[in-house]
């Protein structure tokens, strides 16, 4: 049997990388301005200063820079604030996915308590919400403070672009899967002898 000539960049592997929450992610999740205002004014809740955060948040994160720019490098900076920035933004989203959750949770109750054959759905006793109005409740609370957060991300994200002079992005790092590239290696080996 012939053996082919073996090319070295076949060997080379294709390293999958973890995507990291973009701003862009948690603007899909989380309510923006009218629609938190309208969650606020519908369920009685406080009206968020919603641009106030975001420019406190934009200071905060520029204010510090500034205490560290002496100590840190310009990497140095770049990396701290990619880490913090990462961490609002990642908190964000979490928030976000959650009130999206409580909103499914708070439509299914409703829709099952508009249904008048099911006892369990009813209102409860005198002075008790029921389970319904106890879940949209929570998803509208749930949206207030996932677009706050989403406030303090944006205002975060600002102040990386205007501290690094770039926009921020996530950082994606490798997958971590050890076990897959001895099954590759092992499957190699057995595919070379076999010719």
């Amino acid at each position: 049997m012939t053996k082919t000539a073996r090319n070295p960049r076949q060997s080379a592997r294709v390293v999958p990388l973890r995507k990291g929450t973009t701003l862009e992610m948690v603007r899909l999740a989380c309510p923006d301005v009218t629609q938190a205002s309208l969650i606020a004014e519908s369920f009685g809740l406080l009206i968020l200063d919603s641009d106030g955060i975001r420019d406190l948040h934009e200071r905060l994160i520029i204010e510090t820079a500034d205490a560290l720019n002496e100590g840190l490098g310009e990497r140095a900076m770049q990396i701290h604030l990619q880490r913090i920035i990462g961490a609002f933004v990642g908190s964000a989203h979490g928030a976000g996915q959650f009130y999206s959750r409580a909103v499914t949770e708070a439509r299914d109750v409703t829709a099952k308590a508009a249904n008048d054959l099911r006892d369990e759905d009813l209102d409860g006793p005198v002075g008790f919400d029921s389970a319904a109005q106890r879940k949209r409740e929570f998803a509208a609370d749930m949206g207030v403070q996932s677009h706050a957060l989403r406030m303090a991300a944006e205002g975060a994200v600002r102040a990386y672009e205007h501290v690094v002079g770039e926009k921020w992005k996530p950082f994606e790092r490798a997958v971590e899967n050890p076990g897959q590239t001895v099954n590759r290696k092992a499957a190699e080996l057995q595919m070379a002898a076999l010719g």
